[in-house]
């Protein structure tokens, strides 16, 4: 089981502890780690998605291991990155934890325990955000100092980011006895997109993976083909990494992550608590301590992923996580870790007050459990629209098949798919994740049964009381007061 450490913090200590000190280390391995935004589970080569194409992650999980059921932090960029970072969930790091807020010095971030360890740190692209970090007192992103200088024509609607030529740029500052901590945080998939461009770039319609939570429309198939396309442009620049470790002989001595920060940018997916929301690809490969494809179905989540890097780098911090490494698992000392966990407060600004929509998810082999605490409030945001938009719901990103939803609202067939995406929700779903994986036969209220939810909603309201969730200790106001940095919107009270 995840260890449930609390918060604990040494920040006045050693800003690690090794149990072999790094002059005892051989070869302290580099750590790659390489997120993009907004991708779901399962849309990679490797997971068996022939509409997109994936060589660089399909060769990671090949060459390592491939995780089958990986949740992010959060449904959400800026809290998800923020667990990950700090190897918390978003419930123990206070402001971090919602979208758009601070990100307290109090909670330490492992680029910055692996360079008080020796490391060489920096990243590209996206780190941590959105949000403000300087008001805390940071001096940089929390994700290390960026390296940005390179440009590059790129199609609509992509980041002119030259993220492969940056890595370049970042090894060639880097000094030569040291090793290396990189993020490479890719903007892409995120919104918007070209409309039509995978259409344009030769895909086909009936390359798309519709899935059961949406129409299945040319429309809708046309949107995914495009979301594709941003896909590929992320394992193009990983490629390109890879090649450039090739060549100067790190790569076997480069631990390589590979994941996305939350799901895909659709209706019922982002912002979400089901499995396209939290649910997320995730390869991993470090030939001197992972054997070769090796595939991993027992669930892990993000705040696990601090850890394993540490661990790699032979390195345990003094601060508190309360994610594990996921070497034991990998190689077989232990036969799971327990439930992942998930969880989001606000996303956009979406409601009156700036209201939050609080969700916790709890994922385990065969089971997705999600506890609503605040049912009453608009899960997509209000449906008011605001200065002349016609339709609200702006915790859904704006793209087609959001207006194709909206238009299509009262058709007595396509405005099911409408209302399964902003209708409000029960406070208890519970979903057969393998068989259901689009979430949409709440088993909560079924007798059948009736033990196993009551057994998955004990041990999910007994961790959160035990890591110190304060949705389960007090309510859990003080996430509407906590400050947000981005856009405000007005809205009508409910």
């Amino acid at each position: 089981m995840r260890s449930l450490l609390l918060l604990t913090l040494l920040i006045l200590c050693s800003p690690f502890l090794s149990s072999s000190s790094a002059q005892e280390v051989p070869q302290r391995p580099n750590i790659l780690f390489a997120i993009s935004d907004d991708q779901s589970y399962p849309h990679a080569g490797a997971y068996g998605d022939k509409g997109v194409n994936t060589p660089a992650f399909d060769r990671i999980a090949k060459e390592g291991a491939l995780f089958h059921t990986c949740l992010a932090g959060s449904p959400g960029c800026s809290p998800s990155r923020a667990a990950l970072l700090t190897g918390r969930h978003t419930w123990e790091i206070e402001q971090a934890g919602t979208h758009a807020s601070s990100f307290p010095i109090t909670y330490q971030v492992y680029p910055d325990i692996l360079e008080q360890a020796g490391y060489f740190v920096g990243y590209t692209g996206k780190g941590w955000g959105p949000g403000n970090w300087k008001t805390s007192g940071r001096e940089r992103n929390p994700c290390g100092p960026s390296f940005g200088k390179f440009k590059m024509k790129s199609p609509a609607g992509i980041s002119a980011n030259d993220y492969a030529a940056n890595f370049e740029a970042f090894l060639k500052k880097k000094p030569d006895d040291q090793p290396f901590c990189f993020w490479y945080g890719c903007h892409e998939p995120h919104r918007g997109y070209k409309k039509g461009i995978g259409l344009e770039q030769g895909k086909k319609l009936e390359d798309a993976t519709v899935p059961s939570f949406l129409p299945d429309t040319p429309e809708i198939r046309s949107d995914i083909l495009d979301y594709y396309v941003e896909i590929e442009w992320f394992d193009q620049h990983l490629a390109r990494i890879l090649k450039t470790l090739e060549e100067r002989d790190e790569l076997d001595n480069t631990l390589i992550v590979a994941t996305a920060d939350n799901g895909r940018p659709f209706p019922r997916a982002k912002a979400n608590g089901y499995e396209y929301g939290v649910h997320v690809p995730l390869a991993i490969r470090y030939p001197k301590r992972i054997p070769a494809s090796l595939d991993v179905k027992q669930p892990v989540d993000f705040v696990d992923l601090a850890p394993t890097m540490l661990d790699a780098a032979g390195i345990f911090p003094t601060i508190a996580m309360s994610g594990a490494s996921l070497f034991p698992l990998i190689n077989g000392e232990v036969n799971d870790l327990g439930p992942a966990f998930s969880a989001r407060e606000r996303h956009s600004s979406s409601r009156h007050n700036n209201l939050t929509y609080p969700i916790r998810s709890m994922r385990t082999d065969d089971f997705l459990l999600i506890w609503n605490p605040r049912p009453s409030r608009w899960p997509a945001g209000h449906p008011a629209g605001f200065k002349g938009d016609k339709f609200g719901y702006y915790d859904i990103d704006g793209c087609p098949s959001k207006t194709f939803l909206w238009e299509n609202r009262n058709d007595p067939k396509l405005g099911e798919y409408f209302h399964l995406a902003v209708d409000k929700r029960p406070e208890w779903e519970l979903y057969a994740a393998e068989s259901d994986p689009g979430n949409l036969v709440n088993l909560a209220e079924d007798s059948q049964y009736k033990s196993r939810f009551e057994e998955l909603k004990n041990t999910m309201l007994d961790y959160l009381e035990k890591t110190g969730d304060p949705r389960v200790l007090n309510g859990g106001d003080i996430y509407e007061e906590y400050i947000r940095y981005s856009h405000i919107r007005e809205f009508p009270a409910d």
